[in-house]
């Protein structure tokens, strides 16, 4: 009768000194700052921390990251959803440079990225004088915040989707459709369900970078205080300004949508692995 092979002929010590070696380097890496922004956010006690967080050009931050992920994160659940189903359902003339549009916001540093839009926007430029002329404001306000923003985030959602849908193939979508289901019921019905959970992860991944970009925002707000610094930014000039309390406690916000992101990936991701083995 023939032996089987362990997968691994590693020693106990050996697998438990690489073990201890990856979480020793996790919670110095990620654990040691984490707790050191939290801890400097509340060190001069907690009415400092709510005073620091409840300050108007904090608030104004605040809402303005929220108004830039709220406008900027549906676009791209839409663009990505459509190039996912487009990529992963069909064969088609251009498909491969898509997918390389796609992927180009990874290989572009984010600083790059806002640097395009103010060679194409600016005042030196022809778009930026018609723009000037008819009192048109992309760059330095909400719509400038918005485009960066997109440009860096959207291939989370079809980048989630695409590899998702083609290992589900075409099969239940042909089956459908022979039904006599139109081409929207044969979406909402079949392939949005068999792609709910994988969408939400990318949501869930767009939305963190969203509200947490600094170098697109950062060349196209024009870091005017209390109306185009998002958070990153005003915790920046915080920083800067030697208020590192301040800093800290708004900084504590974004650390805490990432442990909050963190949590709900855990939870997408094992209920992805439940529906797989169901």
């Amino acid at each position: 009768m023939a032996t089987v092979k362990k997968a691994t002929t590693e020693s106990f010590f050996v697998r438990s000194l690489l073990i201890l070696s990856g979480m020793a380097f996790l919670l110095i890496v990620i654990g040691l700052p984490v707790v050191v922004v939290f801890y400097e956010a509340f060190a001069e006690g907690w009415n400092s921390y709510l005073a620091d967080i409840q300050d108007e050009y904090a608030i104004a931050a605040i809402k303005l990251t929220l108004l830039v992920a709220v406008i900027a994160v549906p676009l791209n659940v839409i663009f990505g959803v459509a190039a996912s189903w487009a990529i992963a359902k069909f064969e088609f003339f251009g498909k491969r440079l898509l997918i390389t549009f796609i992927d180009l916001p990874f290989s572009v540093s984010p600083v790059i990225s806002g640097l395009i839009y103010v060679l194409l926007f600016g005042i030196h430029s022809q778009l930026g004088e018609w723009l000037v002329d008819n009192d048109i404001k992309i760059l330095y306000a909400v719509p400038g915040l918005v485009l960066a923003t997109i440009f860096v985030t959207f291939p989370f959602v079809a980048r989630e989707l695409i590899p998702l849908m083609e290992e589900q193939g075409t099969e239940e979508e042909e089956a459908a459709i022979l039904l006599g289901a139109s081409g929207w019921q044969t979406f909402w019905h079949v392939t949005l369900p068999n792609i709910k959970w994988g969408l939400l992860y990318g949501v869930l991944l767009c939305n963190a970078r969203a509200m947490g970009e600094f170098g697109a925002v950062s060349v196209v707000s024009g870091h005017i205080r209390g109306e185009t610094n998002t958070i990153p930014l005003h915790v920046e000039i915080l920083y800067n300004e030697y208020n590192s309390s301040a800093a800290f406690a708004v900084a504590s916000i974004l650390t805490l949508l990432a442990l909050v992101t963190l949590v709900l990936k855990q939870i997408i991701e094992a209920r992805t692995k439940g529906n797989k083995k169901g």
